[in-house]
């Protein structure tokens, strides 16, 4: 017997393979993508990863080693610690969408453009999976053996890592690196 779910899932992970490949050198989400013309729990969850990798994308462009080594103080992550935090939260979102046990990352070979880029490339995997997904329910948060819902991913890493974005905002502000004040983050748009 044919199972289309299998079949879809493979066919959106050879289109989004199909577009990392066109866009090697372009990060997803310098703006937002264009909005879906139907509202569908997946096309709302999928617009939620999407306004996360363009307010990932934005509070983690240009950072220079003194923003990324920036803590305010010494019991707090520095930014490049929460960005670390991300990326795995980026797993734990994408890997719900493909089914996939979660299991730690050592990413003391990645280099900061690394980490961001692998970030920003995950997102947009799970939002264009979401986008097409008719039953969310399908998708389970997974830990061993212990499955979890997917509400648990909307209030666990989605919120979270939006969540952290404002953190890495707000410290680089601090350390005298502003986001860049054409960023249109309510219409998902750089200003020209």
């Amino acid at each position: 017997m044919i199972n289309f779910k299998k079949i879809t899932l493979l066919i959106l992970l050879f289109l989004s393979m199909f577009t990392m490949a066109q866009n090697q050198n372009k990060s997803p989400f310098y703006e937002l993508p264009e909005q879906p013309e139907t509202y569908t729990a997946g096309t709302v969850a999928g617009r939620m990863v999407e306004s996360l990798g363009f307010r990932y994308y934005w509070a983690t462009q240009g950072l220079t080693e003194t923003d990324l080594a920036y803590k305010p103080n010494p019991d707090v992550r520095s930014t490049k610690e929460t960005i670390e935090h991300i990326y795995n939260l980026s797993q734990i979102i994408v890997n719900a969408t493909l089914n996939k046990i979660n299991s730690s990352s050592d990413l003391s070979n990645f280099t900061f453009e690394d980490i961001r880029n692998k970030t920003l490339l995950s997102l947009e995997e799970a939002a264009n999976i979401l986008k097409l997904s008719e039953d969310l329910s399908q998708f389970k948060i997974i830990f061993g053996t212990k499955e979890i819902p997917f509400w648990n991913e909307i209030n666990g890493p989605i919120a979270d890592a939006i969540w952290h974005c404002g953190q890495i905002a707000s410290f680089r502000r601090i350390s005298g690196n502003p986001i860049n004040s054409k960023v249109d983050h309510f219409n998902g748009k750089v200003k020209p």
